[in-house]
């Protein structure tokens, strides 16, 4: 071995190359600017005013906080729905006032005043969701004249009451007004603990509830949103009303903190406000960010607003600064949204070193066991041009076939002759690996979903679609992302594989780019109900098919060119054997055959091309970066073949195609009476092929289960 093929073998095993782009695939990884820009600022302001973090000064700056938040969650729920609300600094101008001359003027009870200064703001947040939602006028445009004509009403307001309730005092409940301006709660301001509460609910409204998802759908895509059956123009209307509530919330904490109302209060609240939410990574195009990024946001600008205040800054160069700010937040959101899949492209796929030995042949009339020849020439298809994706399919004792569907079916194609068909029944996903298991139920293993069985009455039950999370696992694999296939043991157990857990079903062939160990076999145990991994790394985990001795099972490895037994119990339980290595294509599905050997199938066939670049990880790189991904290079999946084995690795006989016409794709094979049937996950037909000498009267659910089922 060369220095630098030692070199790239031990740097590409060593080295978690993937972990990056799993990182940067993370929801949270947005979170990171926003987290390190506060680190900077409360480091900088610790640095250059030693009493920054003072209790006097963290007290004034948690009240400030806790009103702005309010502001600022009205502002991202608007913003997430794709709107802007320019209008909350006259909006927060107007229930001040009016908190005032409720409490100081009219004397009305502190809870009854509360009330109504939050319905003034929900009247202002009505009117703009009117004209935006379902007048459909320009939400910039709106709300900035909003906020002319309430600040107008407000400079009218202060002509006529200023006096009035400058020089009042509350009539009544005046130790509740001055807890809700200064008081405290183990330490924590008021108008924080509220906040923080309120913040904490609408995490959960947001992310948790269907209106939640509603507002993020509809900034996400207003035409997709209406499409799909979504209120649009009610979800867009109630978050002005929103942000009007919160706003009026904000503004009442303020009145009874400073008990004074101006023409100054409110102004410039609006872009403070916008900068904060904007810097926490709340998109401007709606339909992106959360209630933390908002948290984060509020927090670095009113540690920045405060500290400037303490460095004894003019009011003008503050807002410089934060106009600075403002600027920087919208270019990085800008550019980070434009660049954020260009960027996961080049990070996520991470190919690794592997190396094969040199295939075997597969030459016509050589002596080798995988020799090419015409045996599935002209096979009798089943369903031609009914079926669309038949991974794998399974019989009954009746001769009734099944199949999955790419349209989320199990289609049920009646014996003896399978002219007939019927969708059995709609699950969602794409079925892929079936069984039958000792009750007559159907087992899948369901593609995006997870293990599901299917009763004779026809029942959906789901099994499990998630097991163990690995400790240190990046990404969350206790979700099945690809369950691909299985086999059901003789005590009910389901052995199933996942094919990647890096990957979707749409992006199945990128996993081979990658060769590294991303897929694991999983128990399902019905007895606990409860799904557990018990072999991880895996490459592309695929067919699974018990032995007989009820003990072990086999299980192919699709990008590893192996066949493995792994004993599950018994005395060698734990044991993992390789029965096949260096295959010439690419294992998928292995089943019983009726002479007690295995039949097994090649999704497709090795090719030196694609050999040599499995040994070149760095070229397999640069290719993810530089070339469209429907330009990659990817291993030969359209001409495949069928080949039987026994449990000591010996190739019994081999079936292929050669012309590809009959049976282009093989990707999983099902013997029954005397037949072979063929299945394919971009096929339009099941091949049905008759064995020489086999038993005609063997079937596998009796094989199995002993008995008919």
């Amino acid at each position: 071995m060369s220095v630098s093929n030692f070199y790239i073998r031990w740097r590409y095993r060593l080295v978690p190359d993937h972990v990056v782009g799993e990182i940067l695939a993370k929801p949270w990884i947005d979170n990171a600017i926003p987290v390190l820009a506060l680190v900077i600022v409360l480091s900088f302001f610790y640095l250059v005013t030693p009493d920054f973090f003072a209790a006097g000064n963290l007290n004034d700056l948690s009240r400030v906080l806790g009103e702005y938040l309010f502001v600022a969650l009205g502002m991202t729920v608007v913003m997430l729905a794709g709107g802007i609300d320019l209008s909350v600094g006259s909006t927060f101008a107007l229930c001040n006032f009016v908190s005032l001359l409720l409490i100081y003027k009219v004397g009305m009870p502190v809870p009854l005043a509360v009330v109504g200064v939050i319905l003034v703001g929900i009247a202002v947040g009505l009117i703009n969701g009117i004209l935006i939602g379902y007048l459909r006028l320009r939400a910039f445009l709106t709300t900035l004249v909003m906020l002319i004509i309430v600040r107008a009403i407000v400079d009218l307001l202060l002509g006529g009451y200023a006096k009035d309730i400058s020089s009042a005092a509350p009539v009544s409940g005046a130790a509740i007004w001055e807890f809700v301006g200064d008081g405290s709660v183990f330490g924590v301001p008021s108008s924080l603990l509220v906040a923080l509460t309120i913040l904490a609910l609408a995490h959960l409204f947001i992310s948790r509830m269907r209106m939640g998802w509603h507002i993020l759908a509809v900034g996400g895509s207003r035409r997709s949103a209406y499409n799909v059956g979504i209120p649009v123009r009610r979800v867009v209307c109630l978050t002005y009303v929103m942000s009007g509530a919160l706003t009026a919330a904000a503004s009442v904490f303020y009145a009874s903190r400073l008990g004074s109302s101006s023409a100054e209060t409110g102004v410039g609240l609006e872009f403070v406000v916008l900068t904060a939410v904007v810097l926490g990574g709340v998109s401007l195009g709606g339909g992106r960010g959360s209630v933390t990024k908002a948290l984060l946001g509020t927090v670095i600008v009113i540690a920045i607003t405060m500290g400037l205040l303490r460095l004894g800054m003019r009011s003008g160069a503050s807002v410089f600064i934060l106009g600075i700010t403002m600027l920087l937040a919208v270019v990085i959101d800008v550019r980070w949204t434009k660049n954020r899949a260009k960027i996961l492209t080049r990070a996520y796929v991470s190919p690794t070193y592997f190396s094969l030995p040199t295939a075997p042949s597969t030459e016509r009339d050589s002596d080798s066991p995988y020799a090419l020849n015409d045996k599935l020439t002209g096979v009798e298809a089943i369903g031609l041009g009914e079926v669309e994706g038949p991974e794998d399919m399974v019989l009954d004792e009746d001769d009734n076939l099944y199949c999955g569907s790419r349209h989320g079916d199990i289609i049920r194609f009646f014996g003896p002759d399978h002219k007939k068909w019927e969708v059995y029944v709609h699950i969602g996903g794409h079925p892929l690996g079936m069984a039958i298991d000792a009750e007559g139920s159907l087992v899948t293993c369901v593609g995006g979903m997870g293990l599901y069985k299917v009763t004779r009455d026809r029942e959906v039950v789901k099994l499990s679609d998630q097991t163990n999370r690995s400790l240190f696992s990046v990404i969350d694999d206790s979700r099945l992302r690809l369950a691909d296939d299985l086999d059901i043991a003789h005590d009910g157990r389901v052995f199933f594989s996942e094919a990647t857990i890096r990957y979707e079903m749409a992006e199945w062939m990128i996993d081979a780019l990658e060769c590294r160990g991303n897929g694991r076999i999983i128990c399902y145990d019905p007895r606990t109900d409860t799904s557990r991994t018990v072999i991880p790394n895996l490459m592309f985990p695929n067919g699974v098919c018990m032995v007989m001795d009820r003990e072990s099972f086999l299980f192919a490895e699709t990008w590893g060119c192996r066949i493995s037994r792994f004993w599950f119990d018994g005395p060698q339980k734990g044991q993992l054997e390789v029965v096949m290595d260096n295959l010439p294509g690419y294992p998928d599905n292995i089943n019983l055959a009726s002479d007690g050997n295995y039949w097994c199938a090649f999704v497709g066939m090795r090719s030196p091309t694609f050999d040599l670049a499995m040994t070149m990880p760095q070229f397999r790189r640069r290719m993810v970066y530089r070339v469209a991904p429907d330009s990659w290079l990817y291993p030969n999946a359209n001409t495949g073949c069928v080949f039987k084995f026994d449990i000591k690795g010996n190739v019994l006989d081999s079936l292929w195609d050669l012309g590809g016409e009959s049976h282009p794709m093989v990707t999983s094979i099902r013997e029954h009476k005397g037949h072979l049937y063929l299945g394919g996950i971009y096929n339009n037909r099941i091949g049905r092929y008759r064995i020489p000498g086999a038993d005609p009267h063997w079937t596998g659910p009796h094989a199995y289960w002993g008995s008919s089922t």
